[in-house]
């Protein structure tokens, strides 16, 4: 049996930092403490993860030209690239995989430069303001989508 090809899951910039960075705004939990959240809940749902960080916005644009042929879908925090990277939205839309974008904080509720996500174009759902459990929301999203499409040959 063909191995079922993983779920890329991004976070950009400073997500690195989570459980230290603003804590009453963004929680105590950790980037691993997220990563161990979604592999627990692929589990539950039958897909794998693989969970990447960078701060670099050229490393997540190439991560997502490469996911064309190695995921089935992408679930991303582009932190503060969301609100300013046309290359990432543009890498987004090339790769043709079902996307959902993620945010730990309620953007619409922060300053107003947070409010809008160029990344948004791209996705077919967003989820944000629920802390890391939005992760786990949305890869449970991700296997519905997945399960009522059709694969991509």
């Amino acid at each position: 049996m063909k191995k079922a090809l993983p779920i890329l899951v991004l976070n950009g910039p400073n997500l690195n930092m989570l459980g230290v960075r603003e804590p009453k705004k963004y929680g105590h939990a950790t980037l691993k403490d997220m990563e161990a959240l979604l592999k627990k809940t692929g589990k539950d749902v039958g897909l794998t993860v693989d969970c990447r960080h960078s701060n670099l916005e050229g490393e997540l644009v190439t991560w997502i030209q490469e996911a064309r042929k190695k995921h089935r879908g992408i679930i991303i925090n582009g932190g503060g690239y969301s609100h300013t990277s046309v290359a990432i939205l543009d890498a987004l839309v090339l790769s043709e995989l079902p996307i959902i974008e993620v945010h730990v904080t309620n953007i619409h509720a922060r300053e107003k430069f947070r409010q809008h996500s160029l990344i948004s174009k791209a996705a077919k759902g967003v989820i944000c303001g629920l802390g890391i459990d939005g992760y786990a929301y949305a890869l449970q999203s991700m296997a519905k989508l997945l399960k009522s499409s059709k694969p991509k040959t």
